[in-house]
């Protein structure tokens, strides 16, 4: 098994980049999707969120308002680490779990917005981060996700500098471009990921 961790900043692309991984025969664990499933009604992880942060935390039709949770944890480093706390763990889990699952000769791609944040590089014998500007990012988060500026600011800027997240990189796929230049970057990253790849 080849484990690889995929990172990047917010609005860099990454999801894109772990969808032609995964379209091309990696298996494809994403901490986001696993963090929503978490927090999802009934779960004992969004139990503990509304005991954390309130009612408001709540839409009427009693899911996670994730937006206006958003707002209250990424302008605060200390609601942030509280929110983590609950729901880190139960990610890590589940996570185990899909891991002892895959085959044994598969490529693993581990998608992890907070890689470096959290330090875990080391957990990874690839690390691959896919890197735009600050400005690119902010573009996309106000343009394509419809964020308010101040919103997608604030969280860039809750998450690691661009230049930590590069010092761990083993590869880097800058995407400032359009989706040709992604597809053509992602052929040569998978042919290199081909090389190290162990046999059945």
């Amino acid at each position: 098994m080849l484990k690889i961790g995929l990172t990047g900043g917010i609005g860099s692309g990454k999801s894109e980049v772990s969808r032609r991984l995964g379209e091309r025969g990696a298996v494809v664990i994403d901490a986001d999707l696993i963090a929503r499933e978490v927090v999802e009604p009934g779960t004992t992880g969004l139990a503990l969120v509304v005991q954390a942060f309130g009612d408001r935390v709540l839409r009427p039709d009693g899911t996670l308002d994730r937006e206006g949770l958003g707002r209250v944890v990424f302008a605060d480093p200390a609601e942030l680490a509280r929110l983590n706390a609950i729901v880190h763990p139960r990610v890590g889990e589940r996570v185990a779990e899909l891991q002892r699952e895959a085959p044994q000769d598969a490529v693993v791609v581990y998608d992890v917005p907070l890689l470096a944040e959290n330090n875990l590089a080391p957990a990874y014998d690839l690390v691959i981060v896919v890197d735009a500007s600050d400005e690119v990012r902010l573009a996309r988060l106000t343009g394509v996700r419809g964020m308010s500026e101040p919103d997608a600011l604030a969280r860039i800027r809750a998450q690691a500098a661009r230049e930590d997240r590069l010092r761990i990189a083993d590869i880097v796929i800058v995407n400032e471009g359009g989706l040709d230049d992604l597809d053509a970057r992602v052929a040569e990253v998978w042919a290199e990921i081909q090389k190290r790849r162990p046999t059945a």
